[in-house]
């Protein structure tokens, strides 16, 4: 199975903290949103994510073998799905769509209030619908469109087969999709 990362190191160089160090740099961020979709709390995420680095620190150096990506986001989601246990909640990925439509107005790509205003009723819709689908679904979404992991990580990461992580993409996609068209569509006159 072959990963996508390619600027973080799967085996030491140099030594172990400089092999931490570029994983940190490239991983913390993204598994930090992925643990804030289980935990709804951004403390609570960035503690899973430091437990999920302190566990790679006590990996032996090399033991990833080039699997780095899905050990992370694995160890991250037992620890992120023991906390929410914990918990008993779950929460949208609504503070993640917020940040990054912030993030966009700081990269100049500044809509009309108009459009700004029809763009996020249309997000919040999403969001909505997206937290509707069964856990299985909105996770394998999120591990695929937020964090960019191909099927056979997100096998990995979930315990799921190839085939079953495509499935719920499908499935969750065409209902996404199908709900979305709904909204798009206009209302039929109300007849007398």
């Amino acid at each position: 199975m072959e990963s996508n990362d390619t600027t973080a190191p799967e085996a030491p160089v140099g030594s172990h903290t400089e092999f931490i160090r570029a994983a940190l740099e490239r991983h913390e961020a993204p598994l930090v949103r992925y643990a804030l979709g289980f935990t709804g709390n951004l403390e609570a995420a960035r503690d899973v994510v430091q437990d999920t680095f302190l566990r790679l620190c006590e990996q032996p150096p090399g033991s990833l073998d080039g699997h780095l990506t899905q050990w992370l986001f694995t160890v991250c989601r037992n620890r992120a799905l023991d906390v929410q246990r914990k918990a008993s909640r779950m929460t949208t990925c609504t503070e993640t769509a917020e940040a990054e439509l912030d993030r966009r107005s700081a990269a100049g790509h500044e809509p009309t209030p108009a459009d700004s205003a029809d763009t996020r009723e249309r997000l919040a819709q999403a969001l909505d619908f997206l937290a509707d689908l069964p856990l299985n679904q909105r996770e394998v979404v999120r591990l695929k469109f937020q964090h960019q992991l191909s099927y056979q990580e997100i096998a990995a990461v979930t315990s799921l087969s190839v085939g079953n992580v495509g499935f719920l993409l499908h499935t969750a996609l065409k209902t996404l999709r199908s709900r979305m068209e709904k909204l798009d569509r206009p209302p039929q006159a109300a007849r007398a």
